[in-house]
């Protein structure tokens, strides 16, 4: 499929415009894109707001390439977009958050046999999720795969943190909107446990994933600390 416009880049792959209902999504260094449509393509079925994808086969009589998904064109800021413009409060996008990952989990899960699996994102955070007329939807599905819900929790707690402990801009909002999820019925249980638990789990993620720059990786020791800190008491 002929690719349009650059519409935008992320750490391994870059969006492109077909016209003005699809995007083309490319993988750079020969990802494949198959699993991620299956589990879009399974969620959408079941009235998660994911984007829609084309049928492999695409528009043409040739079968898409592994590294190609073409996806709905959605139009709207992201929920990081609209925190730095004003749009939504903090408080707002943990509530959204919280929400979009209650609604992911009660899905079943799509190949797991047990019943305490569900589909994980574990890549949820603000520039992750795009606010159109329509609500909330859900993108970059690339690092999908299914085991416990916690997980899911402890990985977008930990990447909001990281951004909190930082010294960029989005220091303070990344803060903030942390802590409106962190009183969210639903993280907090899976944090408490730094050793075995699945915030352990997700800084060891974390700190072996290779697209993380040293000094992202440097900030995941007090990015811990932060999560530790704003999680609420157990009663």
């Amino acid at each position: 499929m002929q690719a349009g416009e650059l519409l935008g880049s992320g750490r391994s792959a870059d969006v492109f415009a077909v016209d003005d209902q699809w995007v083309l999504r490319r993988y750079r260094e020969g990802g494949d894109a198959r699993a991620e449509a299956a589990v879009m393509g399974y969620l959408a079925e079941r009235g998660y707001p994911v984007l829609r994808v084309l049928d492999r086969a695409g528009a043409g009589s040739a079968e898409l390439p592994r590294t190609d998904l073409v996806m709905q064109r959605l139009h709207g800021p992201s929920m990081l977009g609209a925190l730095q413009r004003g749009m939504i409060t903090a408080g707002e996008a943990g509530s959204v958050l919280a929400d979009l990952l209650r609604r992911l989990h009660a899905v079943p899960a799509r190949i797991c046999a047990d019943p305490a699996d569900r589909i994980l994102h574990l890549d949820l955070h603000p520039d992750n999720v795009m606010l159109t007329a329509q609500g909330p939807m859900v993108i970059d599905w690339c690092n999908t795969e299914e085991g416990p819900p916690g997980l899911d929790w402890a990985m977008s707690s930990l990447i909001l943190a990281q951004a909190a402990v930082g010294t960029t801009a989005v220091a303070e909002p990344a803060r903030a909107v942390l802590a409106s999820l962190l009183t969210r019925p639903g993280p907090a249980v899976a944090l408490w446990n730094t050793n075995s638990g699945c915030l352990s789990e997700a800084r060891r993620r974390r700190a072996a994933d290779p697209s993380m720059s040293r000094s992202e990786t440097r900030l995941l020791a007090d990015a811990t600390e932060l999560i530790l800190e704003l999680t609420p008491a157990r009663s």
